[in-house]
């Protein structure tokens, strides 16, 4: 009886921690094994945009971190807005991570009439990863062979060649479209914008003389403004580039008070996304970030490190959001 009794009471325990096991979910199983196979980082953009630098810069630091590959995925496209709703509609369980921007989760929601995600509800903010200023560049043998050398001489020759020129960017509603729409609107000059699916084949274009100007994010255009492959006039910063600090501003470069269309760039997972995952992705690239080599790869390139807190990060977001929806109305922008 007694052996009985004993062998009833271990079925029972056993029938009891199934029960549990069943009755929890699967976000709850992940959470405790949390990363079991490999992250996924989207890049909303092409490759060789900054962007893409950074995602490929941290990515390597977070697969020492967890023992587990973080793997950069590109997935440009509509002003980063594919990439963005690919990541939102993903399974909140730590292992598709955006690498948004000042686009995805600052501009778009004021530009475009409609969007597939909403930047504030459907995402869960981990961390800002880096700070950049834009740069006004133009290919080096068009800016010789139209005799401009400064950005009074551009904003001279687009007045008096109206439509003549064109900008490419890294895509509609990206900083780098805002920085030269905002441009135009102050300057009273009209040029035609080309977008691309990200920096890096706009910059191809650009130095290809394909195309006339950009305003593009420094990481992206530094090899080439020191290779002498792109004319740099500014930066679009309120503050001159520590990187480049003989470069002006755009608001010193041509007296427009107050001109400042600067980028950043953070890691976001699919809203409800566990805590403690965000937290220890955010404490990880927070240390990154802060090490000597990382944080002087990014400084070379003209980015400041961030690894602000995940409440940090919300805050800002809902400060960048406000800040850009101003930008855009003064722009007259818009994407339907």
């Amino acid at each position: 009886m007694r052996n009985i009794l004993a062998s009833n009471r271990r079925h029972l325990l056993a029938a009891a921690a199934g029960a549990a096991l069943l009755a929890m979910s699967p976000m709850a199983l992940a959470q405790g094994a949390w990363p079991s196979k490999p992250v996924k980082i989207v890049v909303p953009f092409a490759p060789g945009g900054t962007t893409d630098i950074l995602a490929r810069a941290i990515a390597p630091e977070l697969s020492k971190a967890f023992g587990q590959s973080f793997v950069v995925e590109n997935r440009g496209g509509a002003g980063g807005n594919l990439g963005a709703d690919i990541v939102a509609k993903s399974p909140a369980d730590g292992y598709t991570l955006l690498m948004g921007t000042v686009g995805t989760h600052g501009i778009n929601k004021a530009l475009y009439a409609r969007l597939a995600y909403d930047p504030q509800k459907d995402f869960a903010p981990i961390t800002l990863v880096a700070g950049v200023p834009n740069v006004m560049v133009m290919n080096v043998d068009k800016a010789r062979a139209l005799n401009i050398n400064t950005v009074p001489d551009f904003i001279k020759y687009a007045k008096a060649h109206p439509g003549k020129l064109n900008m490419a960017s890294s895509g509609n509603g990206t900083s780098i479209h805002l920085a030269g729409e905002l441009f135009k609107s102050r300057n009273g000059i009209f040029m035609t914008h080309i977008p691309y699916t990200g920096s890096g084949p706009a910059l191809l274009d650009l130095m290809g003389g394909n195309t006339d100007v950009m305003f593009d994010n420094l990481p992206s255009s530094m090899p080439h403004i020191r290779s002498g492959k792109l004319k740099a006039f500014a930066v679009t910063s309120g503050l001159r580039s520590t990187s480049l600090p003989d470069l002006p501003t755009i608001e010193e470069a041509a007296g427009l008070k107050g001109f400042e269309a600067s980028s950043w760039f953070g890691l976001l997972a699919p809203a409800g996304t566990p805590a403690d995952v965000v937290n220890r992705i955010q404490q990880e690239t927070a240390k990154a970030l802060g090490t000597p080599a990382i944080k002087e790869k990014l400084q070379a390139q003209g980015a400041i490190p961030g690894g602000m807190s995940p409440q940090e990060f919300v805050r800002f977001i809902d400060a960048e959001h406000k800040k850009w929806a101003e930008v855009v109305k003064a722009s007259g922008a818009r994407v339907d």
